[in-house]
């Protein structure tokens, strides 16, 4: 593992899952592989999980680390490439990086897209920029359109928790307040379709289809109580539009994931990547079943994490 960006830098994911079962198993037996290294994490968003579980993940490992929340701590970045810097950018992100990576030994970064110029963001300028200039490895913490870390927890929570061999799991996409980017969604897509003991489903409305090339091998069913007949497990999320980038094209609230929604499934088992809109995305009554795993998925942040950065770091 050179780099952790998406579902391809997993490489043998059968060999990484397992190597995070036992990661969990046993937290703080792996702290020679962070002894005297340091993790560095910037943001150029909010964050809480993953700000907080990568800090816990490091320091399980015996590492240190640092977080940067870029423009509020740091000076202001400039982006583009043989800039006239006479204006409100007072530092490159050619050096910025540089400089950074001078001060660990990985760097985790979180980028957000603008939810404007699909070019733009399907091609990670941003993110792109960091790899580019890091000099050392680099774990994407979000980017403009995935959050592998997310998708490796998910997976982590599926496979600990899971009664049988093959199971049915559903993404669902749900109503929001405002326009959320795909990241997660296609994230879950990227990993999950590429599972060989889960039969995957998506179901949205019509309109709101993901990148097609991280939905391949999935099955798309518009009609969300069908899709969710027999499932093991349901991932709710919502997302705007691909096609129509960025917009919202109906907000129906019949997709809010209810018991009477989950009452279809085989007994099913929750998932959110939280934070989540309670009693618009999802109600109270789904979010605090015993079937909920989002405080475990939460969790689980950290051991994804740790697994990641115990690869790069052996």
């Amino acid at each position: 593992m050179k780099n952790f960006t998406s579902f391809a830098d997993a490489g043998d994911y059968k060999a990484l899952l397992q190597q995070a079962l036992e990661i969990k198993a046993n937290s703080y037996g792996y702290q020679h592989i962070g002894r005297n290294k340091t993790v560095g994490l910037i943001f150029f968003n909010p964050s809480l999980r993953t700000r907080l579980s990568s800090v816990k993940a490091a320091y399980n490992l015996g590492a240190q680390a640092w977080v940067l929340n870029a423009g509020a701590d740091s000076w202001t970045l400039e982006m583009a490439d043989g800039a006239v810097m006479n204006g409100g950018t007072q530092e490159h992100i050619k050096d910025a990086i540089a400089v950074m990576s001078q001060y660990c030994d990985v760097l985790g970064v979180r980028t957000f897209p603008t939810l404007k110029d699909k070019a733009e963001d399907y091609g990670e300028v941003v993110f792109n920029k960091i790899l580019q200039y890091a000099t050392v490895p680099v774990i994407s913490l979000e980017s403009a359109t995935l959050h592998p870390l997310q998708s490796f927890a998910d997976l982590i929570t599926v496979a600990e928790t899971k009664q049988k061999e093959r199971v049915k799991v559903v993404l669902t996409w749900a109503p929001h307040v405002r326009a959320l980017p795909q990241c997660v969604p296609n994230s879950f897509c990227d990993w999950f379709s590429e599972i060989d003991w889960v039969d995957f489903v998506i179901t949205h409305p019509e309109g709101y289809e993901l990148d097609p090339k991280f939905t391949k091998g999935a099955r798309i069913e518009y009609d969300q109580k069908k899709a969710l007949e027999g499932a093991d497990y349901v991932q709710a999320k919502n997302w705007s539009s691909y096609r129509d980038y960025g917009q919202v094209l109906g907000n129906d609230p019949a997709w809010m994931l209810t018991p009477d929604h989950m009452a279809l499934t085989d007994s099913a088992k929750f998932l959110h990547c939280l934070p989540v809109r309670r009693n618009v995305e999802v109600s109270d009554a789904v979010l605090d079943a015993p079937g909920s795993l989002i405080i475990q998925e939460a969790g689980n942040r950290t051991i994804s994490m740790q697994t990641v950065l115990h690869e790069l770091l052996k």
